[in-house]
């Protein structure tokens, strides 16, 4: 009866096991990758491909163009870019997921900011086709930035807004001379007599 009773609890055991490994490997694994199919990637274009970069806050207006290899500001001034700010925000459009779309009426879109986008990033890539990107408010948490990607409005007029990592604010939010390599030449100084 010992026997049996041993037995017994380890089978008891073993199917309590089983239904752990089940229920969190196999059913659990199937509701994780349908929150990362959730979580999508906001534009499918690669850095290679971006030819024009225009940014538009509201404090300035600046156009970017890839001359070659290297990025180039037309507008306001023209001059050689900063690759490390244009890196940054292409990396943040090439890269960036959103893991949440919500539907709001197109009347609604000023209670999120983008009635009056606080920037809006239009992308031109080499085959002449355009994305835009405009971004509006932070979320109740601060950790996200609501935003209307190639805006328009579905048949049922509503609009689709996506949340977004903060770091969008980093990205175009910048003074000027971020946005330009600045020429640190010293000026020619005399020598120091022996």
């Amino acid at each position: 009866m010992k026997l049996q009773r041993t037995t017994l609890i380890l089978l008891l055991l073993a199917l309590g096991l089983g239904g752990f490994v089940y229920f969190y490997e196999i059913r659990g694994a199937t509701q994780r990758q349908e929150a990362e199919a959730r979580e999508q990637q906001i534009f499918a274009f690669t850095q290679e491909q971006v030819q024009e970069l225009n940014i538009q806050t509201q404090g300035q207006t600046l156009n970017f163009e890839r001359d070659n290899e290297q990025w180039v500001m037309t507008s306001p001034e023209k001059t050689p870019a900063s690759d490390a700010s244009i890196s940054y925000l292409l990396d943040l459009l090439v890269q960036g997921r959103s893991d949440r779309t919500i539907q709001v009426p197109a009347n609604q879109l000023a209670d999120y900011g983008l009635a009056k986008p606080q920037a809006t990033v239009t992308v031109t890539l080499n085959n002449q086709q355009t994305h835009q990107l405009n971004l509006g408010n932070p979320d109740f948490t601060g950790n996200f930035l609501y935003a209307q990607v190639d805006p328009g409005t579905n048949p049922s007029g509503n609009v689709d807004l996506l949340l977004v990592s903060s770091d969008f604010q980093n990205g175009v939010n910048r003074d000027l001379a971020e946005w330009k390599i600045e020429n640190d030449t010293p000026s020619a100084s005399p020598s120091p007599s022996p």
